[in-house]
């Protein structure tokens, strides 16, 4: 069965997500984890150090400005699920709104980031990266604050890693996460609506609801 954008989007919807053995692998398999990992959107952890290197600004913020970059850097390592077909199908889904990125800039070097797919009330986290120390964290935290102003009811990681566990990652049995995946499939929210807050009103919006 070939990958089409609307097989994507289908299988976000039923709670299934597609992955590649490895980077030259051809083929492509669905998973659908016992276990599923989310972010209670109201409930992102953010350190002490964290918030001082926000505060400094010193990095600039972007949505969607880069998105095949931001998708080439995630699979830029050893090991990735990222094949050719997959990273075709979603600039597919990004030409259609359906995909989104986050970008963080030093200057005019892309140095963090992070992707989903947005279907519903539902934004599915796909991959992230970071090239300098926390720019992967500095990127969730706007995520989550995008999110929080855009109406999202769900944020859907996967898996639960000890990282993003750290950061106030939970994890929930598959038919916990398919009936919340159905309640935010019932919403409407908009990704792009939501001008970028300055880093002052990012940390005291997560300050207000952490």
């Amino acid at each position: 069965m070939s990958l089409t954008p609307d097989l994507l989007l289908h299988a976000y919807s039923i709670g299934v997500f597609p992955m590649a053995k490895h980077r030259e692998d051809d083929e492509v398999f669905w998973v659908d984890p016992k276990h599923r990992g989310i972010f209670p959107i109201d409930d992102f952890h953010i350190s002490r150090s964290l918030a001082k290197t926000i505060r400094r600004a010193a990095y600039e913020i972007s949505v969607n400005r880069a998105f095949s970059d931001v998708v080439l850097a995630c699979a830029d390592r050893e090991e990735t699920w990222i094949n050719a077909e997959i990273f075709a199908r979603y600039q597919d889904l990004h030409a259609m709104g359906h995909a989104h990125s986050l970008e963080v800039w030093d200057q005019d070097r892309l140095v963090g980031g992070v992707y989903g797919v947005s279907l519903g009330g539902g934004f599915f986290g796909e991959s992230m990266f970071s090239r300098q120390r926390d720019t992967s964290k500095i990127a969730l935290a706007y995520l989550m604050d995008r999110l929080r102003q855009s109406g999202f009811q769900l944020c859907d990681t996967q898996f639960l890693t000890p990282h993003l566990a750290s950061l106030g990652a939970i994890e929930i049995s598959r038919a916990a996460y398919k009936a919340r995946l159905q309640l935010a499939l019932e919403q409407d929210a908009d990704f792009e609506a939501p001008q970028l807050p300055s880093p002052t009103l990012l940390l005291q919006r997560m300050t207000q609801t952490s």
